[in-house]
């Protein structure tokens, strides 16, 4: 009795954190579209700036790890995979500054496990079960209607999504492929150490200053908003941890889906961002799509 109600105690702690950190996310993506496409600040001096300071806040578990997790013979990969993750980051942030609205972010982003379904099959060489092909079809049907190529009203923008999506995607296969060697601190240590000078030489052209219109708003007044958005990062990426820690990844996978709801609320009351007609469709073909694969998955 005391094992089943630590069990339940677990998934209810679990399913909190997988929460919470949903919630969080969805106010950084608020803070990001106001620091880029309303204050006009680049998209790659916001991202080096918040992930710096989640840095910071995260160097305690740095120093205790740094000497038992820095040994390993993949560091091409940890470069290549760290890569991937920033320049899924920099795109992410760079659609929030071309006003590509947050419920459609937020849709086109949820792609990212068909692209692993698709990778899966061509790099790792894995099966590809009845039910993954069923979710693919559905979650490109989706995507396509989000998208609309054809409409006179695509812009280019709302592919950043799609590749950060894309990126994200990749990641995560290389990601899978070196858990084979590699153990899981090693990997966050190098995502750590690796991401900030990887952002640094993205933003370099752009520069590091944070600096606005007086106009619009005071530059004290935005740093403000970067320096909270990095520790609600560092806050988000704890949360993640500690809920993957306490419960299997398969049960807390529904409870992320919870920020898609919570972003275009978010979006309408801050931006009267709401999706429009047939793309209402679009998004529930990708988010029914995702939890099918997700419950499919889940049976094995």
């Amino acid at each position: 009795m005391t094992q089943l109600t630590g069990s339940k105690n677990a998934a209810y702690i679990g399913a909190a954190y997988m929460v919470g950190a949903g919630l969080i996310f969805a106010i950084i993506n608020v803070a990001n579209t106001q620091l880029t496409w309303v204050y006009g600040l680049k998209s790659t001096t916001v991202a080096f700036w918040e992930y710096f300071i989640a840095l910071l806040f995260s160097l305690p578990w740095v120093f205790k790890n740094l000497h038992s997790a820095l040994t390993t013979s993949q560091i091409p990969l940890h470069i290549l995979r760290v890569a991937l993750a920033a320049g899924g980051v920099q795109l992410w942030v760079l659609g929030f500054s071309s006003g590509v609205p947050l419920w459609q972010m937020i849709a086109l982003i949820m792609t990212s496990p068909f692209f692993v379904t698709i990778g899966s099959l061509l790099v790792l060489g894995e099966t590809v079960t009845k039910e993954r092909w069923i979710s693919l079809v559905i979650g490109f049907i989706g995507t396509m209607i989000i998208l609309s190529p054809w409409s006179d009203e695509f812009t280019i923008a709302v592919l950043y999504p799609l590749g950060a999506s894309f990126m994200w995607a990749m990641y995560s296969l290389i990601t899978k492929h070196m858990t084979r060697t590699e153990n899981a601190d090693t990997m966050t240590l190098y995502l750590l150490l690796l991401l900030t000078p990887i952002n640094a030489v993205l933003a370099f052209n752009s520069g590091f200053i944070i600096k606005t219109d007086a106009a619009i708003v005071s530059s004290e007044f935005a740093i403000a908003i970067v320096v909270t958005v990095g520790v609600l990062v560092a806050v988000a990426q704890y949360f993640l941890v500690k809920a993957y820690s306490i419960a299997d990844a398969a049960y807390l996978q529904p409870f992320d889906y919870v920020k898609q709801p919570v972003n275009i609320l978010l979006g309408w009351i801050v931006y009267s961002y709401l999706p429009e007609g047939i793309m209402w469709l679009g998004a529930t073909l990708i988010f029914g799509a995702s939890l099918y694969l997700l419950w499919s998955e889940s049976k094995k």
